[in-house]
């Protein structure tokens, strides 16, 4: 008897379509030779900091800094608990379905039917490592492409031994275990010192520091006036604009218009024009994200929502794997994509197979191909809108990558010379056959050149026209998707990288981890971030709210440092695991030794101290009244405020904290030591200087 255990009931449920008629058990179904069971997604989690550290008594509870940091020797899981913290019943029935029959003395093979990912591989292999079935079993991995009954029948018949998959789990559980070991400490960590909840994520932070950057460039900006030198004036009775890459301030007013009578007196001739027939190649296959960023731009769908029916439509056999990072095909796949298209030309689109390296190319895929439609064509009326929408967004690609009409396209280049001072090109495209670009939902718009002939005189008219420098855009689905992709390459190249057929670095940048999260895990933790109140997103534009200001502005003093250097540097290492060259342990070690130096730093002198305490503690004894002056949020204040008493010392003064110690020093002594690094609110400049006590206030003191 072969035991299969689906990541999901949904999965279960399209397996054994694939396998025949099976008999419904209480949390299994039976038959053919098959048992095949589900879990419910992740029936496992890591146990918390308290299992490991306990707290000490009288917490009651609450998160305190004695049981930090908590580095576990060796990682437990337990099962799933529901939002109280109890037990899940439905949970552990399940489990117990699942250890029962990994026991059942028929059954001799036992196959993981996880998602086709890293986290997939992991959350079957937790069930049949906590089952703990007899040694004498056999162990097989079933790696579906895609959920229909075909594909099924035939991952059946060509199952791999569960071992080969090894490095894949590896990567997962390192994944899940280094994601642990940042976000439960210094979530704590965070949360204990700021006194308000901080969700700190290796992934998470750098997210929102990359929209905190931008919002904080768009906030600061100052734009400046320019004259730009440009030329709008008719030649044989058709508009003609030229633009100089010349710029003058405005304080240049004198030396523009000099450009521009230079410009005028000399005159300008076309001393070239080209003009070509082309063949214009279609988009790629869709990733994930770029599937998203196409839905988000052209139909403001959130990443949340396109993944939510991309990963139905999947469910239901339409669509292949969804959570992939590549937009190529296997060569393995060519027969399968035979298939495909031998299916749609039946309904009457002109597509042929073609066997090109820009639609299959194993050097670009690390564990999926791209997202293409399966043989399974649905029946529109059982679609939603929406849900047709993004089928067809996706089929009518893959109608256009294999059409076998081409796309033609008359190219014009116009070359005009203003004497020796400037050489201007004027670049159009008139599309003169559409070909596949009748099927794919991107236009080309036509850009027509004014009929202008080599020799031609251009009547000219340069002016200087006053223009503003514009601030930055706030981030799109798409210009963060990209962003996110590789965040060390520049933002107009990555826009530009559809035009570029070489999509080498690109992919380079992937398969060695550079990327900040992956296809699978993005989606979900971008509406972390939404539902945390960090980020808003309004139609597909996202902007930072407050509460990211303060979880970016507050880790900054608390000197965690969470950019997307450190996350990408993890990504490698997450990688390395990936390929087989470093072991589980060493990749968390790396982790937890970051995490460390929080929690031991040095101590510093009292001049640079920085050291700001915990929320709620108490510092000293306040100099008005006599009661205890505690740590707040913002501040240092008095107990007795509900009293009346009003003693407060900003915690933050000119952009540096006051450290707790030197806050003790003004409250005993009256002032404190010479503290360094206070940045001036006027000129930005730093300076150093003490604080006294004066009048019950706390005031600069630039003395010796």
């Amino acid at each position: 008897m072969i035991l299969i255990i689906a990541e999901k009931p949904s999965l279960a449920r399209n397996i054994a379509a694939g396998i025949g008629q099976l008999a419904r058990r209480d949390g299994y179904l039976e038959g053919c030779g098959y048992l095949v069971t589900w879990a419910f997604g992740h029936l496992f989690s890591l146990c918390d900091i308290e299992h490991y550290n306990p707290a000490p008594e009288g917490t009651n509870g609450r998160w305190c800094m004695e049981n930090l940091p908590c580095i576990p020797p060796q990682f437990r899981f337990e099962l799933r608990k529901g939002d109280d913290k109890r037990p899940d019943a439905g949970v552990e029935k399940q489990f117990a379905v699942i250890r029962n029959l990994c026991h059942r003395p028929d059954v001799d093979t036992i196959v993981n039917a996880g998602d086709a990912d890293r986290e997939g591989e992991i959350i079957v292999r937790l069930c049949i490592m906590h089952a703990d079935p007899p040694r004498d079993k056999q162990y097989k991995r079933l790696w579906l492409p895609d959920q229909t009954p075909e594909t099924v029948a035939a991952a059946l018949a060509d199952m791999k031994e569960s071992k080969e998959y090894r490095n894949l789990a590896n990567e997962g559980f390192a994944r899940t275990y280094i994601d642990w070991l940042y976000g439960v400490n210094l979530t704590r960590y965070a949360t204990l010192k700021m006194g308000t909840l901080l969700r700190v994520g290796r992934v998470i932070v750098p997210i929102v520091r990359a929209i905190y950057d931008r919002d904080m460039a768009i906030r600061h900006f100052v734009p400046s006036k320019y004259y730009a030198i440009i030329s709008n004036a008719e030649t044989n009775g058709e508009n003609v604009e030229l633009k100089s890459e010349r710029k003058y301030e405005l304080a240049d007013a004198v030396k523009a218009g000099n450009c521009c009578t230079m410009y005028n007196r000399r005159g300008a001739t076309v001393t070239a024009v080209k003009k070509k027939k082309d063949i214009l190649a279609p988009g790629k296959l869709f990733s994930l994200s770029k599937l998203q960023n196409l839905l988000g731009k052209k139909h403001k769908m959130s990443m949340s929502e396109s993944l939510e029916i991309i990963q139905g439509l999947y469910e239901k056999g339409y669509l292949t794997y969804p959570r992939t990072n590549s937009e190529y095909l296997a060569t393995a796949e060519k027969d399968k994509m035979k298939k495909i298209i031998g299916q749609i030309g039946k309904m009457g689109y002109p597509v042929t197979f073609k066997d090109s390296k820009k639609i299959f190319d194993d050097s670009k895929i690390e564990s999926h191909s791209a997202l293409t439609p399966t043989y399974k064509i649905p029946d529109k009326n059982t679609l939603s809108q929406k849900e047709s929408l993004v089928y067809s967004t996706v089929f009518r690609r893959f109608v256009a990558v294999f059409c076998a009409e081409p796309c033609v396209g008359e190219r014009t280049e116009i070359t005009i010379q203003v004497g020796e001072y400037e050489t201007f090109t004027l670049k159009g495209l008139v599309i003169a056959e559409k070909g596949w670009m009748k099927y794919d939902d991107a236009t080309q718009k036509d850009k027509v050149l004014p009929k202008l002939s080599k020799g031609d005189t251009v009547h000219v008219d340069f002016k200087p026209v006053e223009k503003e420098t514009t601030p930055p855009k706030h981030y799109t689905i798409e210009t963060l998707n990209n962003y996110l992709k590789n965040p060390f390459r520049e933002e107009k190249a990555a826009m530009e990288e559809d035009a570029d057929d070489d999509d080498t670095e690109e992919y380079r940048a992937i398969l060695e981890g550079l990327e900040l999260g992956t296809e699978a895990t993005r989606t979900g933790i971008i509406d972390n971030a939404r539902k945390s109140q960090y980020i808003a997103l309004n139609k597909d534009v996202y902007t930072l709210l407050p509460g990211g200001e303060y979880l970016i502005e507050s880790l900054d003093r608390l000197q965690i440092r969470m950019d997307k250097h450190r996350t990408s540097e993890m990504g490698r290492a997450l990688k390395r695991v990936f390929r087989g060259e470093m072991t589980v342990e060493d990749s968390v070690a790396m982790a937890a030794d970051e995490i460390k130096e929080v929690f031991d730093r040095p101590a510093a002198s009292l001049e640079e101290d920085m050291e700001i305490g915990l929320f709620g503690e108490d510092v000293g004894i306040c100099p008005l009244c006599g009661r205890p002056v505690m740590r707040g949020r913002f501040s240092y204040g008095c107990r007795g405020y509900k009293e009346g008493c009003d003693f407060k010392v900003n915690l933050f003064i000119c952009g540096r904290p006051i450290s707790v110690a030197n806050m003790q020093k003004l409250l005993t002594e009256g002032k404190t030591a010479k503290i360094k690094g206070f940045v001036s609110k006027k000129n930005g400049k730093s300076f150093d200087a003490s604080l006294k006590m004066q009048e019950g206030k706390a005031v600069f003191d630039f003395g010796e």
